[in-house]
């Protein structure tokens, strides 16, 4: 079932979905950079059908599921995940690899 908008929002390039598979929560299990950019390619899909494709390309879609130091890389350089939503790794000296995973 669609899910409806009910009213448009002009500013597109301030919004942020972040998808977190739900089996990821808590787990420390990591969705592949393949199950992962699907997934973000069918928001951003989506997006674009309800909304204008200039909308679904300003859209950031950033990924949460269990982000560390040995997944960033991979999961960056898919070109639908736009960020991170990052837990426990952020407290971590790890960090700073997760924040530079796009350099």
């Amino acid at each position: 079932m669609p899910v409806p908008f009910p009213r448009p929002i002009p500013a597109h390039s301030k919004v942020v979905v972040a998808y977190e598979p739900v089996w990821a929560i808590g787990t420390g299990k990591v969705a592949t950079a393949e199950q992962a950019q699907e997934v973000h390619a069918a928001i951003r899909k989506w997006a674009g059908d309800k909304l204008g494709q200039d909308a679904a390309a300003k859209l950031r879609i950033i990924y949460g599921g269990s982000v560390a130091a040995k997944n960033c890389k991979e999961l960056a350089g898919q070109p639908d995940i736009d960020g991170f939503l990052v837990g426990g790794a952020s407290l971590k000296p790890e960090f700073v690899d997760i924040v530079n995973a796009r350099l």
